[in-house]
């Protein structure tokens, strides 16, 4: 059984397919979106779950251990449809967030997906 940290996890697409193909437990979720997390414990069984709603707010030596860790960071500050200010969106920080867990967790795996980065974000990480 893999057990996985679902991140940014919004109304749950990621688990969702983890449970229809098996072999996963959920051990904790974050979401800070209200509605999204109503609609998240409304499809899924979340009880005995870790829950967050702010990743920033996430105390790693309290949190559960894990094999996977998943998420879907917002795509607003590097997407082509918005103003791409990367870093300098508040948003844009919050990968790093998913970065401080791997690194203090180590899970075996990670999943992480976003929409296609422009070259100023890479840019913005190297420095």
């Amino acid at each position: 059984m893999i057990r996985v940290f679902d991140a940014f996890s919004g109304i749950g697409g990621f688990r969702s397919a983890f449970e229809r193909v098996g072999g996963f437990k959920t051990v904790g979720w974050c979401e800070i979106d209200r509605f999204a997390q109503k609609s998240y414990r409304a499809l899924f069984d979340t009880g005995g779950e870790q829950f967050y709603e702010n990743i920033r707010d996430i105390d790693t030596a309290g949190l559960a251990d894990f094999d996977l860790l998943v998420g879907g960071f917002p795509c607003q500050p590097f997407s082509v449809a918005g103003k791409r200010l990367g870093t300098a969106d508040e948003r844009g920080d919050l990968f790093f967030e998913l970065a401080r867990i791997l690194e203090a967790k180590r899970p075996r795996y990670f999943i992480f997906e976003n929409v296609p980065y422009e070259k100023m974000f890479i840019r913005d990480i190297m420095t």
